[in-house]
């Protein structure tokens, strides 16, 4: 009898958790004027968490307050929001065109990841340095030039170049323009195309195999722990 009735509370409370967010979810909708993809109530502070597209904002109960920002676990020093995009924006690894994209192994290549960069982002140039240093991982970098048009005659001339993976760590990490002419046909306009449907906004971004996608030139020990979390071990 116990457990039927501890069953009974758990799906009332989950029953009046549903209603709750639904209520939240028209209540939002009628005061923003936009679509609501998703609310779910946190565990923390009694916010309901909306989202709309991969965009979170934070409200209660009654609808009175809208809080747009990161919240972090001060004790683990997560930025749970920030995770939170990560999900939302998502996507089908699978998916991505790979013979589009520069492709360098290092050591077995076991781990995998697919990157959006700019060869003038100074970001970029940064993770270059940093992925140079990794071992055991293989790098599909989409050309992805959305600075200027030197980014594009860059791009460019590191696709035509023979040894496309070292014309890049060469321009990236070195500082070394490629001596090509760059007069062969690119992808680079379906790389502009593909990353504007992915809404790739800034570089560089950072695809894992789980779909995750991390913005940023986020330091290698992190990135190391989300590869190994996405699946790869070295």
């Amino acid at each position: 009898m116990k457990k039927l009735v501890a069953a009974l509370v758990v799906a009332l409370l989950a029953v009046s958790a549903l209603a709750n967010e639904a209520a939240v979810k028209k209540a939002v909708e009628a005061k923003l004027n936009f679509k609501v993809d998703g609310v779910r109530r946190t565990p923390y502070l009694g916010l309901y968490e909306v989202t709309s597209g991969s965009d979170v904002i934070y409200t209660d109960e009654k609808v009175t307050y809208f809080f747009a920002g990161n919240v972090i676990d001060v004790a683990t020093k997560k930025n749970l929001t920030q995770e939170r995009v990560r999900q939302l924006s998502a996507i089908k690894f699978s998916d991505l065109p790979l013979e589009n994209a520069v492709k360098m192994v290092r050591g077995n290549g076991k781990r995998v990841i697919a990157t959006f960069e700019d060869p003038n982002c100074t970001y970029c140039k940064r993770l270059a340095k940093d992925l140079a240093t990794m071992d055991n991982v293989t790098i599909y970098t989409f050309l992805y030039p959305i600075l200027s048009q030197d980014s594009y005659d860059k791009a460019k001339a590191v696709w035509c170049a023979a040894d496309r993976g070292k014309a890049w760590q060469d321009l990236m990490v070195q500082g070394t323009a490629p001596a090509g002419k760059g007069d062969c046909d690119t992808p680079l306009e379906k790389n502009l195309a593909l990353g504007q449907k992915l809404k790739v906004t800034g570089t560089p971004t950072i695809f894992l195999t789980n779909g995750e996608r991390v913005p940023g030139a986020v330091p290698l020990a992190e990135l190391e722990q989300m590869l190994a979390k996405a699946g790869g071990g070295k």
